[in-house]
């Protein structure tokens, strides 16, 4: 036996527009939950980003296990605003510029990374680091 939600869907699925209504919810509701098992996965490019991140970057950006006076600036979500914290423009050049001439307290980083190093780390960090 039919519990009455059931049979209320089934007498509504007999009218088309309602069957077309139902399977548009169904779809937004199956949409809605592959949301809730997380972000998709990371490319191939944007996980070796975050290599790069965990092991060059993260220790002083989110850890400060240097015990660093002044925290350099989270990184989360860098790229989601116009400008980054120092307050010049949230680019890829001038991430990539920053990263290898250093600013401030941050160390230059020249050298230390290749091309294809450097396009991983922006890849990932334009994720907004998940």
């Amino acid at each position: 036996m039919l519990g009455r939600p059931m049979v209320e869907v089934m007498q509504l699925l007999r009218r088309p527009c309602q069957w077309a209504l139902f399977l548009v919810a169904l779809a937004a509701g199956v949409r809605g939950l592959a949301g809730c098992h997380g972000a998709s996965a990371l490319t191939e490019q944007e996980a070796k980003g975050k290599h790069i991140y965990q092991v060059r970057c993260a220790h002083c950006h989110e850890d400060n296990d240097l015990a660093l006076k002044k925290v350099p600036p989270d990184l989360h979500g860098v790229f989601a605003h116009a400008t980054l914290p120092s307050g010049i423009p949230a680019t890829d050049a001038e991430v990539e510029r920053v990263v290898l001439s250093g600013k401030g307290m941050m160390p230059s980083f020249a050298g230390r990374f290749t091309d294809e190093q450097m396009a991983s780390l922006l890849a990932y960090l334009h994720t907004g680091l998940r």
